[in-house]
């Protein structure tokens, strides 16, 4: 039997919809990529050069501390990972996230909520970052079509 994760960075609270609906449709784990340090909506200002978020994301070896880990990644062999796209690509916090695991021997599947980015470049963004890891396809889903499409990722 197959054990998933669904892990997610969520700013606003739309990925976090998205994820819930996957981890119920496929029975799996919720874990959220959450800053050690919450972001206000200053900081979620992209209009602002300044902001928290814009020179996390001006700067590619950003990596957040995180508020919390997963516990036994290691029984999970399905991690779906779920993010706003923030600049064509995943939040510097899921980047913390793919870096603070061992994933041999586990498919990712990558999948983000609109924000008037496509998919198809953050997707190649996680897989040309992360060679190593096994990505499955990933998609840009919102609450209501996130759980069905899961669903089809796995075979069910």
């Amino acid at each position: 039997m197959r054990k998933i994760l669904v892990a997610y960075f969520s700013a606003s609270g739309v990925t976090a919809k998205a994820a819930q609906a996957i981890g119920e449709a496929v029975g799996g784990d919720l874990y959220e990529i959450a800053p050690a340090q919450p972001y206000t909506a200053a900081d979620l200002n992209w209009n602002n050069q300044q902001s928290r978020s814009s020179l996390e994301m001006n700067d590619p070896a950003c990596r957040p501390a995180l508020a919390t880990q997963v516990e036994h990644m290691d029984q999970y062999d399905t991690v779906f990972v779920g993010f706003p796209i923030w600049w064509g690509v995943e939040p510097r916090a899921v980047d913390t996230f793919l870096e603070s695991y061992d994933f041999a021997g586990k498919t990712l599947v990558p999948f983000a909520t609109p924000g008037g980015s496509a998919m198809p470049y953050a997707e190649n963004h996680l897989r040309t970052q992360y060679p190593a890891l096994s990505w499955n396809e990933g998609k840009l889903v919102t609450s209501r079509t996130a759980g069905a499409w899961a669903s089809t990722v796995l075979g069910e």
